[in-house]
């Protein structure tokens, strides 16, 4: 018998908040990550420029291992606007959605 190999992807924690109204982060304005979630030489994000933004959002999604992060600079509104737009795991994607049905109709 076969065994199936996990990807890193498939054992990864991924953090989820437990509501989206406690996403109150900046909603406009220059934000810069901290090491733990941007370890890129960009790190600073113009959250007015759409593009920008979205690649934010997306790496603290994915890289968030404290609830803290996801509260403080991502906005419910705002991820609930973006969300069909975010280049996101598969698996993150899923555990999102499960709890917020509400990001599925906007995809």
């Amino acid at each position: 018998m076969s065994e199936r190999r996990l990807s890193y992807g498939d054992r990864r924690p991924y953090l989820v908040p437990a509501t989206l109204a406690e996403l109150t982060g900046p909603t406009s304005g220059v934000v810069e990550l901290p090491n733990r979630l941007d370890w890129s030489e960009q790190r600073r994000y113009n959250l007015d420029d759409p593009a920008e933004l979205g690649l934010m959002y997306e790496r603290v999604v994915r890289e968030s291992l404290q609830v803290g992060d996801l509260r403080r600079y991502l906005d419910g509104p705002t991820l609930l606007r973006v969300w069909s737009r975010l280049v996101l795991p598969r698996r993150v994607r899923a555990l999102w959605e499960e709890r917020f049905p509400s990001l599925r109709s906007v995809a």
